[in-house]
């Protein structure tokens, strides 16, 4: 499935619009629809966590919006419609996580330095960073969306409580537990992609050299690997915490499995890699967070249901 916008054979036409040219040419649902395509895909993203979940979920607003009549504010009605569908969605991943093996991560999403990349909006906020999403991992279904809707995308708690099926001041109470739930836990801020690119640079290099006090050299004392296989892909089953057992962690890899071929990407805005099969050991996507010219956190996806949309 792509991000590709689904269209019916015959969209509704709303009227006639000026183009730069001075020409007039129809409007329809299609075009509506498409000027807050990316919205939704930010807001589903952000709900979900998941990329797959968000096209679905984008896809079927879409097909409600094509039946749909007399809306007045498109925008407002295609937001509420999506968080419905991604609060279904969480609810269910909620469930599905009861026996899920291993840490939960969120699915990975790629782009491209390119100014033209549709999702290059979405993943320019910091609260779509993988580091900020393991953080709203931790809420419950109402209140991520509450968290979010409010404190991300400004929705009032009328519009909130609508798609929660609760009372204002109900969806307003969600949302403040969530900001307890997460306090003192949000992430530091997102370093510049150059520091970025100049750690994690340094970082493989001593890794391939096996050169174990240039790795403690560029982990920072608090740092932690996360690895997600959800049983179908070797990594940590359980979060390795601290710099001296990650960089024995990841330095057991290489000297059992070798260096492994990878290409750079950006991995929810921040620098990742995408780490190529071979022999035994499944593809992956693997992205950091960085601070105070160190790494923080290392984030290893390799559960192969959650990498059906990338190029391994």
């Amino acid at each position: 499935m792509s991000l590709s916008l689904m269209r019916p054979a015959t969209p509704r036409v709303y009227g006639l619009r000026k183009t730069r040219d001075g020409r007039l040419r129809l409007v329809t649902s299609a075009d509506d629809f498409g000027l807050h395509r990316t919205h939704l895909v930010g807001v589903a993203y952000r709900l979900t966590g998941s990329v797959a979940d968000a096209e679905d979920a984008v896809q079927e607003a879409w097909l409600r919006f094509s039946a749909a009549e007399g809306i007045r504010d498109v925008r407002g009605w295609l937001t509420t419609v999506v968080s419905r569908i991604c609060l279904d969605r969480l609810r269910s991943a909620a469930v599905r996580r009861e026996t899920y093996v291993g840490p939960w991560l969120p699915e990975p999403l790629l782009t491209t330095s390119e100014a033209d990349d549709p999702l290059a909006s979405v993943v320019r906020s910091d609260g779509v960073r993988m580091a900020a999403l393991v953080v709203l991992d931790r809420l419950t279904p109402e209140q991520r969306v509450a968290f979010v809707l409010h404190d991300a995308f400004l929705l009032p708690f009328t519009e909130i409580a609508d798609v929660l099926g609760v009372t204002p001041e109900a969806a307003r109470q969600h949302a403040s537990r969530a900001r307890k739930a997460v306090a003192g836990a949000e992430p530091p801020p997102r370093a510049a992609l150059a520091e970025q690119q100049e750690v994690l640079e340094k970082f493989l290099q001593a890794m391939s050299n096996g050169d174990i006090d240039a790795v403690l050299s560029l982990l920072h004392p608090d740092a932690v690997m996360i690895g997600d296989g959800g049983g179908k892909a070797r990594t940590a089953v359980n979060t390795v915490t601290g710099a001296d057992k990650v960089a024995r962690f990841f330095l057991g890899l290489v000297r059992k499995y070798g260096f492994p071929e990878m290409r750079p990407v950006l991995v929810n805005g921040d620098l990742g890699v995408v780490v190529a099969a071979r022999r035994d050991v499944a593809g992956r996507v693997t992205t950091f967070t960085v601070h105070d010219g160190k790494l923080l956190a290392v984030y290893d996806i390799a559960n192969p249901d959650k990498l059906t949309h990338i190029d391994l």
